[in-house]
């Protein structure tokens, strides 16, 4: 047996007109999901079946979840075989959970244009993983509301037409990937929700107030280093200003290595760098996006700061060149300056009165 197999066994015996009891085949089969040990599951994960409870499902699916991340379908990211209403086709999908978003949205429109919305900036960060046959989202063929949804929520999906079911090696193969896949978008989307400040991005921007004068620091004006408090949305946060502190000593560093460094009118944008001389728009752009790493643990600065590059890179500059990404922080982030370039993100940390940094910032000249 194996997942193959599975899907071809709920394709030929489900049916949303034979009611939901236990009494019926194809709810049998999805029920008893959760036991079966012939799967060849990747390591860590689990699966369950879904077919409805009261009313039958439109499209049936069965989950799959990592043991060690987010388990609960109503919210998060997971992994799912998501049939269409005719049976006809199957796809595995990279999913977000909807059912947590129906108190705050509803179960139409709202809802689905949120779920796009949030599938669009998670594709960013896997689309360049895409292999060849997977789309952007599955073809459900149902009106509901729920299969409509579970299509908005789709970040990536490879699609099967059950006739024409590949073999279980190349099942497993997809299988791995999309395994691949998730881990990198609950990295981005952990990222983005433990982010600071306010988590709704204002993109709309006049690039006309962004030129830098021909003094490298005429545009470069951080806030002082005492700590103060933001009101954001009916909560308060207490803000360190070390984070300012940290980018007023990286621009007098970076000036002095040739750059021209800006934050006035870049908000959200932590801190942009021209090189010295030249005006917004004339030549490449340096996206930074500066960390504090807090009790000597670089993970959490980390994961902010790949969400918020990609973000701001992807929002910010979508009439403009793409920027080069760095990451600045506070002390030296060991193994996770290997991680950031493997995403194409230079890294550069304070190391006692001067700079470290990454392979990619050295080649730069960021470093000293």
């Amino acid at each position: 047996m194996g997942i193959r197999d599975l899907l071809c066994d709920i394709a030929r015996n489900y049916d949303r007109n034979a009611g939901s009891g236990r009494d019926v085949r194809g709810q049998q089969v999805l029920r008893a999901v959760s036991r079966r040990t012939d799967l060849l599951l990747p390591a860590g994960f689990r699966a369950e079946g879904h077919g409805g409870q009261t009313t039958p499902a439109a499209t049936p699916w069965v989950g799959l979840f990592d043991l060690t991340g987010n388990s609960d379908p109503k919210r998060g990211l997971y992994l799912a075989y998501i049939f269409s209403a005719d049976l006809r086709e199957v796809a595995l999908t990279l999913q977000q959970g909807i059912t947590s978003l129906e108190r705050r949205l509803g179960k139409g429109k709202a809802r689905e244009e949120h779920l796009r919305r949030h599938a669009s900036r998670l594709r960013r960060v896997v689309n360049k993983q895409r292999r060849l046959g997977w789309v952007d989202e599955p073809v459900l063929r149902d009106a509901g509301t729920r299969p409509r949804a579970y299509e908005a929520a789709s970040v990536i999906a490879r699609r099967y037409v059950l006739d024409r079911m590949p073999d279980e090696v190349e099942l497993q193969g997809d299988l791995l990937h999309g395994v691949a896949l998730l881990r990198e978008a609950e990295l981005a989307n952990e990222a983005w929700w433990l982010a600071d400040g306010d988590p709704v991005l204002d993109v709309e921007f006049d690039p006309a107030e962004h030129a830098t004068d021909v003094d490298p620091l005429a545009g470069f004006k951080p806030k002082n280093s005492s700590d103060y408090v933001a009101n954001i949305r009916a909560r308060q946060q207490v803000k360190r200003r070390t984070h300012e502190s940290l980018i007023r000593d990286f621009g007098h560093h970076i000036a002095a290595c040739g750059y021209a460094a800006t934050t006035e009118g870049q908000h959200p944008k932590d801190l942009v760098l021209r090189a010295a001389g030249s005006a917004a728009g004339d030549g490449a752009e340096w996206l930074v996006e500066a960390k504090v790493v807090r009790n000597g643990n670089p993970t959490e600065a980390v994961r902010q700061t790949v969400g918020q590059l990609f973000e701001y890179s992807y929002f910010l500059y979508q009439k403009k060149p793409s920027p080069h990404l760095v990451g600045l922080f506070s002390e030296d982030i060991g193994v996770y300056s290997s991680y950031l370039e493997h995403h194409g993100i230079a890294s550069v940390w304070q190391a006692g009165d001067g700079w470290g940094g990454s392979p990619l910032a050295c080649m730069w000249g960021m470093t000293a």
